[in-house]
């Protein structure tokens, strides 16, 4: 049987490629297509201890079973509401409409939270982030993630867009807009976003630095979306 595989950041790099088709044995599981992908590919031995391993954007455990034609994502760790209130995209964010998806009258408080790359990271010269992510699932987390914060507070909209690409020192990479009758479920709203965006969020970020090198920041392994 056939299988479509996704891979990112550091696994992609492994492999040669970000997405490619493999033919599995029927019945194969995803330890299966371990060993088979470590034997063809020895530069992703290492990495899978770190890997996520997701199947049709569900992250999944070595004994689930593969059916044909399925996709099965490789994620190594990130770097640490209604549909449209979530972007994940290439576009600059744009403050003024974030902040539009989620006032009203009844919300005395908003906020809004930028994130913005930085110049430098432990004593190097930073001279931009390429950010990638997992689009299907970016999206699926961060709706699920605006969902169960909203349904915690009283009248709370939340508003989040994810750049990809690479962006130069100085640009959002993220942005966050939190709206509430009151300012402490605000403030609180927009800080677990973030939190559970590093967390549970496929978005991996690479770095340049200004000596011509670059590294991949993988330093939170992605956790499942249901926390209970």
């Amino acid at each position: 049987m056939k299988i479509r595989l996704v891979a990112f950041a550091s696994a992609s790099e492994a492999l040669g490629t970000s997405e490619m088709e493999v033919e599995l044995a029927p019945g194969a599981d995803l330890a299966g297509l371990r060993r088979q992908l470590e034997e063809q590919y020895p530069d992703l031995a290492p990495l899978w201890p770190r890997l996520a391993l997701a199947i049709d954007g569900v992250i999944s455990g070595p004994d689930s079973e593969l059916r044909p034609g399925c996709e099965v994502a490789l994620l190594p760790p990130v770097s640490g509401g209604a549909p449209s209130a979530v972007r994940v995209d290439e576009q600059p964010i744009d403050a003024a409409s974030l902040l539009a998806a989620v006032e009203a009258p009844s919300r005395g408080a908003v906020t809004l939270f930028l994130g913005v790359v930085r110049d430098h990271h432990a004593d190097q010269t930073v001279a931009g982030i390429t950010y990638h992510a997992y689009h299907r699932m970016a999206l699926d987390r961060l709706d699920r993630i605006v969902t169960e914060l909203e349904a915690d507070a009283d009248d709370l909209r939340l508003a989040i867009h994810h750049r990809t690409g690479r962006l130069a020192p100085g640009v959002a990479s993220v942005g966050i807009a939190a709206a509430s009758p009151h300012r402490d479920a605000a403030y609180e709203a927009s800080r677990l976003a973030l939190e559970r965006l590093k967390r549970e969020v496929p978005v991996w970020k690479q770095e340049h630095y200004g000596n011509g090198a670059h590294a991949w920041r993988e330093e939170e392994p992605l956790e499942p979306a249901d926390r209970s």
